[in-house]
């Protein structure tokens, strides 16, 4: 690159970082189109609406109302995937769906739950039997009343999605609906089809009907199409009501009302400083230690950050804190790809080649452990979001934007900026530092002190697990997210803002009852307040309502009071172990694939469940409520075990291929964690100061997320140091005895 494409390069740089800040911070047109302010966030910091629904049905199972709740919480994240169905009570749902504002709309869109019915007319009958199920709704054809027999109810459909076809002769446009029943729909959907070739099919939702389409053959197969929709709008609104109308149960609307955010402004702002000055700190260590390079990387964080943001609104996801965390968090793992880098071009220039040279051999030979590591994870990204479900997709989502531009910043912008500097001039070897040559330390010789206080950390986590559990306390401090609690609205005398409620009632209530988890929520336009805690003593509610009334003013007969499930339902839990388990047999063949052994994959993989399990016996002892939280800091740590784990065995592939035939594996692994300790430690420092700062700024409920993330972050940089390079070296060691015999 000469000087002219050095000052061009520089001047499109803060171009794009000018155009993209002024997007960020205040956007296009009266919208203010994709700036920061127009990012979806979740209930925690922004509210939305709420509606509960009550069985109409008066007998009913467990299963089919757990299946109910199941589907219409599915149903309601095509506005969220954050948004979220809880139990009230015997017989009622409550779904609340972040970042919305107008109930009425949402209803609309939502439409009544469980009303679906697929029938034909009494004219196509030659006779209705006393026995079949009939409706009487309005002939859209005739506009008179008619009686309909009810073939198959909306139970009996698995999905219903909206697509467009095109036709080759014509190249018209058709917008559908395809169905897929169930294995009973299957064959009532075949029988009706059979019997009623040419005759139109009644789809009635809420007494209406709402298509009518013509049977053009006997459909057996249980899938069907229904075509001539005017637009693909109109298809999604079919598709949505009959997804909604599938429900087991029917569902009335009892009530519906806009809240505010759970957590208030207050945690957002507290952790957009936090992440604000982690980065400032970040940028500043960066720019000391590897001066030139250092200030490049800040420049690239800096693009990084606003891209997030402005990708966020692009793919119109919803941000929760512990969304913002993981953000934050991502920004002190950006600064790996960078370490890397640079710490490859110190060590050129310390072996007397040149700056160019050393800037080009430094880009090439971080390639392989960027690409590797960062494809392992979002590998994970990918599956969590196959498999995984509610927060645990949008996690995923977030985890893989935050990979690929990581990646984008570090090896394009970083790049260009790199030789661009050089090209102004930067060419003295002083101002890229120089990597001091360090004897290797014998890692592998203290194996097993390594392997024996990992093991005693581990067992000490499942023993207090077996205590915790035999002494009916749980082995874990499950939030009221897992195991449900009561739900207590009180209606105030005065108005309190959420922040107030957390800063001011929520500690007192907190002490009656024995207990910080505590979730409030403020109902827009009212006094009310309600929040959610832990089910105790009767004697302990009472006393808890007397000190409402008397140092806070709320109405004596204003309480009500009622149990409430977990927002984290069963398959949701079971979806993300599942998904964990997936992500993980990815990640080992993976590695497996690309170092053509074996034993990396199974090192790279104990090493991960060594620092899963630290941290769940962390999760343990300190009895740190686990909630949702405990979910994005658990596939937090499996992104980030596995990315540091790679660096350390790309540096052992590399050194095995130039050790000749007969290399002697302890110094090759000795050498390869000394050589990448500068990244190990550097890489764990920053993303340590970033969550760190979450933990001194930011608010309890984020704390919960942030200080299980640093006994994570240092157990990830020892292990990447202390075990997987010593576990490679016994696997390998064992194979070449097994050769010998």
């Amino acid at each position: 690159m000469n000087k002219k494409k050095g000052i061009l390069s520089i001047i499109v740089t803060i171009a794009v970082m000018a155009l993209a800040a002024f997007i960020v911070f205040v956007g296009f047109g009266e919208k203010h189109a994709g700036s920061a302010k127009n990012i979806k966030l979740g209930l925690d910091l922004q509210g939305g609406v709420s509606i509960t629904y009550e069985v109409e049905d008066k007998d009913f199972s467990e299963s089919d109302f757990n299946d109910t709740k199941t589907k219409l919480e599915k149903r309601v994240q095509k506005f969220s995937t954050e948004a979220e169905a809880v139990k009230e009570g015997d017989n009622r749902i409550t779904v609340s769906i972040p970042g919305e504002s107008n109930a009425d709309k949402v209803l609309t869109e939502l439409g009544k739950p469980g009303s679906l019915y697929f029938a034909t007319s009494e004219d196509d009958e030659d006779s209705i039997a006393d026995t079949d199920e009939t409706t009487t709704v309005l002939d859209p054809k005739t506009g008179e009343e008619k009686k309909f027999k009810i073939w198959l109810s909306g139970s009996d459909v698995k999905n219903a999605t909206s697509a467009t076809t095109s036709d080759k002769d014509s190249g018209k446009t058709d917008y559908v609906v395809d169905l897929t029943f169930t294995e009973e729909g299957k064959a009532k959907f075949g029988e009706v089809t059979s019997a009623h070739i040419g005759d139109s099919l009644y789809i009635i939702y809420d007494d209406e009907v709402i298509s009518y389409p013509t049977v053009q053959a006997a459909l057996t197969d249980g899938q069907a199409q229904i075509t001539g929709q005017k637009s693909l709008n109109e298809a999604e609104n079919l598709a949505s009501n009959i997804r909604i109308g599938g429900l087991k149960l029917t569902l009335n609307e009892v009530s519906h009302k806009v809240v505010g955010a759970k957590l208030g402004q207050d945690a957002l702002q507290k952790s957009l400083i936090a992440g604000a000055i982690g980065l400032v700190l970040v940028i500043l260590f960066m720019c000391l230690v590897y001066r030139i390079p250092g200030i490049i990387s800040g420049i690239a964080l800096l693009i990084y950050t606003l891209f997030i943001s402005l990708t966020l609104n692009a793919f119109d996801l919803t941000l929760t804190l512990s969304g913002i965390a993981g953000i934050i968090l991502s920004i002190g793992m950006a600064v790996d790809a960078n370490v890397i880098i640079y710490a490859r071009i110190r060590e050129e220039i310390a072996k007397g080649r040149s700056v160019e040279t050393s800037i080009k051999a430094g880009f090439k030979k971080a390639l392989s452990a960027i690409v590797d590591g960062n494809i392992t994870t979002i590998i994970a990204a990918l599956v969590l979001m196959w498999k995984g479900s509610g927060t645990v997709q949008g996690f995923a989502m977030t985890l893989a934007i935050g990979i690929v531009l990581s990646m984008f910043t570090a090896l394009v912008v970083s790049r260009i900026l790199v030789y661009a500097f050089y090209a102004l001039g930067a060419k003295k070897p002083g101002l890229y530092g120089k990597e001091r040559e360090r004897k290797a330390f014998d890692f592998v010789g203290k194996k097993n002190i390594c392997f024996i206080i990992s093991a005693v950390v581990i067992l000490a986590g499942f023993a207090t697990m077996g205590i915790q559990k035999a002494n009916s306390n749980g082995a874990f401090n499950y939030s009221i997210e897992f195991q449900g609690g009561k739900s207590y609205t009180v209606d105030f005398n005065k108005e309190y803002s959420i922040d107030d409620f957390n800063d001011k009632i929520q500690p007192k209530i907190a002490e009656i009852i024995g207990s910080n988890d505590i979730q409030g929520q403020k109902e827009t336009g009212s006094n009310k307040i309600t929040f959610k805690a832990k089910d105790v003593d009767e004697s302990l509610i009472t006393k808890m309502k007397d000190m409402l009334v008397k140092d806070f003013d709320a109405k004596e007969d204003s309480f009500e009071e009622q149990f409430v499930s977990g927002t984290i339902s069963k398959e949701m839990g079971q979806n993300a172990v599942i998904a964990t388990i997936l992500a993980t047999i990815c990640m080992l063949i993976y590695i497996w694939f690309r170092f053509k052994d074996i034993k990396f994959a199974g090192a790279a993989v104990l090493a991960l469940v060594h620092d899963v399990l630290v941290v769940l016996g962390f999760y343990a002892i300190s009895r740190t409520s686990v909630g949702t939280t405990f979910i994005a800091c658990m596939l937090t740590l499996v992104g980030y075990s596995i990315n540091a784990t790679i660096v350390i065995f790309d540096r052992i592939r590399e050194n095995l291929a130039s050790a000749g035939n007969h290399p002697d594996y302890k110094e090759i692994v000795n050498t390869s964690i000394t050589q990448t300790l500068t990244r190990s430690i550097y890489t764990s420092l920053t993303t340590f100061v970033m969550v760190a700062m979450i933990f001194i700024l930011g608010v309890a409920s984020i704390k919960e997320f942030a200080l299980p993330m640093m006994i994570g972050i240092i157990c990830g940089g020892y292990s990447s140091v202390c075990i997987t390079g010593s576990l490679w070296y016994v696997f390998k060691t064992m194979s070449l005895k097994k050769k010998a015999k």
